[in-house]
């Protein structure tokens, strides 16, 4: 189907104003439907609204996958449905610990999926960064209540990934080949520091099985 088959679809299916253009800037990815949007959109070309997320990281993307309304998925993790879409609205998840198990059972969220949805993933790379290269043993805490991981888990990949930065620094002042990956550094050397500390710290504390 064109971008203007769907676009005719969309306004006689569910009397949608959208135009072969804006259809076109969804596909490339240049502008994002709303939720009725999508839902229609999916209603157009026979498919589930979550296929049409190539990688859902938001709450309302993991919500809408799942074809749970706001109230409904409100109920599910036990808060207002006011309060869960301030949350959703904002990108920052700050539900309890009880609330936060029930949301990751009802999206179906891995740790890391979790951390993404919740709008954390900054806030761990700093904390991660500074393990690493100062005595990892003070952020155990601070990260365990980021992340929805055992204690023990969070420690030993803490322990794991401190001494493999330790070694490496040794030889290569950083993790790049090219000793301009710095940790703390700023542009894309910094972005890919935090990014890999990140990746590392997940396959150190949930290994595949």
């Amino acid at each position: 189907m064109a971008p203007g088959h769907v676009a005719y679809g969309l306004g006689a299916q569910y009397g949608l104003r959208i135009t072969a253009e804006t259809v076109a800037e969804w596909e490339r990815g240049l502008a994002v439907p709303s939720e009725y949007e999508l839902t229609a959109l999916a209603g157009v070309l026979w498919c589930a609204p979550g296929e049409l997320l190539t990688a859902a990281r938001s709450l309302r993307e993991h919500r809408v996958a799942r074809g749970l309304t706001p109230d409904e998925l409100a109920a599910r993790v036990g808060m207002a449905a006011s309060a869960y879409l301030r949350m959703e609205e904002s990108g920052r998840w700050r539900g309890n610990e009880r609330q936060s198990a029930a949301l990751t059972e009802a999206l179906e969220l891995s740790p890391a999926g979790f951390v993404a949805a919740a709008g954390r993933e900054e806030e761990l790379a700093g904390l991660l960064r500074t393990a690493v290269t100062t005595r990892w043993q003070a952020y155990t805490r601070p990260v365990a209540k980021l992340v929805p991981l055992d204690r023990r888990r969070v420690q030993d990949a803490l322990e794991r990934l401190h001494t493999d930065y330790q070694a490496l620094m040794v030889t290569t002042l950083s993790w790049s080949s090219t000793g301009t990956d710095r940790p703390g550094g700023s542009g894309d050397g910094g972005r890919a520091f935090l990014d890999r500390i990140v990746l590392r710290f997940w396959e150190a504390a949930t290994p595949a099985s």
